[in-house]
């Protein structure tokens, strides 16, 4: 691994160990488990790989492979506020994990991600990939909640982004060869297994060239559309509707959203049509890989991407360029944006046999629409994998 190659040529030894934690996909159940829905997703064979070893002293020191800045701090002595650079939501676990366990050492490392940022969830997976090294040398053992807990309060709390519990389900609790399939409202999920009479598939990430920062996107305005509409429909229904950040669609009768849906703002309808025609997809998606039937799925997928272009209105120009010509090409069985759609990547689960030709027909019809990010995008075969174990 390179980051093993740099952590030798800044510290001239050999690391002590190697942490990983894989990068996930979503093909059905996107920006609904802010709301407490049910999702389902995959962790993929590439991701994030940190070389370390421990300090004693209880210094963290870290260095990127994909930005310029080192890092360093105590895990006693935190920073009150995010610093705005990368190494931030790594701040955030160390804050979070202090909170919970005391901290005496730290460790130096050097991170390394296989793909670009950008949809995959490399935010979460760093996180959880660094979260593997400072437990292991302040011999913690946390269980899988704890350690998909701690992950998602570093981005709430420190990071600032309001996301759900997606990314850091997907990245620890996947299985090799089965389909997550979770409900973030009490954290009850099911592997279900890739039948036999299932048709063969390979997971192909088309990266648009473009990369983002949740913090910076128009991600928490989206959580908060959602939030609002909650509100309002719970208002309506005279239901008891409590904190505004605590409030979530999930909460929402779906006999009340359905009589007072038309009563809302239309741009809090549709973010709260694309929330329940999600809920409703993710369960008939379930179904459909129970029963091995991968084109049902797949349709799902096409037309949760539909949703959250039209509803939900994400995507930047490129993602909708490579969406479209997805959803037009052999051989693709569906996909969509992978992550939040405001840039990075999107997914797709394709035939083995027509994964040449389809990212040939999608690369061509993209750079053609967009020739100045001819350096920059690219793609990506991937296989699922398994989640991470502390």
């Amino acid at each position: 691994m390179k980051c093993e190659d740099k952590f030798r040529e800044i510290y001239k030894k050999d690391p002590q160990a190697r942490s990983f934690c894989p990068y996930r996909i979503c093909p059905i159940g996107a920006h609904v488990d802010h709301q407490l829905g049910k999702i389902t997703g995959l962790a993929i064979d590439k991701g994030i790989h940190i070389a370390w070893s421990p300090k004693t002293n209880g210094v963290v020191e870290l260095c990127s492979l994909q930005f310029d800045k080192r890092a360093q701090w105590h895990v006693s002595a935190v920073p009150e506020h995010k610093q705005n650079d990368w190494a931030d939501y790594l701040r955030g676990a160390t804050l979070e994990l202090s909170l919970r366990y005391p901290l005496k050492a730290g460790i130096s490392g050097v991170i390394e991600g296989t793909l670009p940022i950008g949809g995959l969830s490399s935010s979460a997976a760093v996180i959880i990939s660094f979260l593997h090294a400072l437990c292991t040398v302040n011999r913690i053992h946390l269980d899988d909640l704890e350690l998909i807990g701690i992950a998602k309060a570093a981005e709430n709390n420190y990071v600032g982004v309001s996301c759900g519990k997606l990314d850091q389900s997907c990245e620890v609790l996947s299985r090799k060869g089965h389909l997550l399939y979770l409900d973030t409202q009490n954290d009850s999920y099911e592997l279900i297994p890739t039948a036999a009479t299932m048709k063969p598939y390979k997971i192909v990430i088309f990266f648009s060239g473009v990369e983002r920062s949740l913090a910076g996107s128009k991600f928490n305005m989206r959580v908060d559309e959602c939030r609002s509409a909650a509100y309002a429909l719970k208002a309506y229904a005279g239901i008891e509707y409590g904190k505004f950040y605590d409030t979530s669609l999930r909460e929402v009768p779906l006999e009340v959203y359905e009589r007072f849906r038309d009563r809302l703002p239309e741009t809090w309808r549709r973010r709260a049509d694309h929330v329940f025609g999600e809920f409703e997809r993710v369960e008939k998606g379930a179904e459909a890989w129970r029963r091995g039937d991968i084109e049902a799925y797949g349709k799902l997928s096409f037309e949760s991407g539909w949703s959250s272009i039209h509803n939900y209105e994400t995507g930047s120009p490129e993602l909708i360029a490579i969406y479209e010509l997805m959803s037009r090409t052999d051989g693709i069985y569906g996909g969509r944006f992978s992550g939040a759609g405001f840039k990075g990547c999107c997914m797709a689960l394709v035939h083995p046999d027509y994964v040449e030709s389809a990212i040939r027909e999608v690369s061509e019809g993209y750079l053609k629409a967009f020739p100045a990010l001819a350096g920059k995008y690219c793609t990506q075969v991937c296989e699922s994998a398994d989640g991470v174990k502390l």
